[in-house]
């Protein structure tokens, strides 16, 4: 069973920056892609940023980049997404998910495990 397991999330003002983790237990982390998306109130769950397995392939969703940056560690079964220059409308829950498939990284049901989430908001 693999489980993921987001923390970092809290509340900041406009313009300042916040570091989300997300810890994968129960398999071999590095054959996993993993992406980050984020759902706001109202609104469907949006990609945000994904790296491939071995951490040289990253995108990113164009009203993130420039702002974001999402990182791993595959010798502490860690991804990251660090957040920086945030705005109102960063406001969402954010969840981290992993995919045991060579795919598209920005679509949902690529990714074969969620976490539970992590809230983020940002303050006007």
């Amino acid at each position: 069973q693999v489980q993921l397991v987001e923390s970092g999330g809290g509340l900041v003002q406009a313009g300042g920056s916040l570091s989300l983790s997300c810890v994968v237990s129960g398999r071999t982390f590095s054959s996993y892609s993993m992406g980050w998306f984020r759902q706001a109130p109202g609104k469907e769950r949006e990609f945000v940023a994904a790296i491939r397995r071995s951490g040289t392939n990253i995108y990113y969703a164009d009203s993130v980049k420039g702002r974001f940056t999402i990182s791993r560690d595959n010798s502490k079964n860690t991804v990251y997404l660090q957040m920086n220059s945030l705005k109102s409308e960063d406001t969402a829950v954010y969840y981290c998910a992993a995919s045991g498939r060579y795919a598209r990284v920005e679509v949902e049901y690529e990714y074969d495990y969620w976490g539970q989430g992590t809230q983020v908001t940002v303050s006007s």
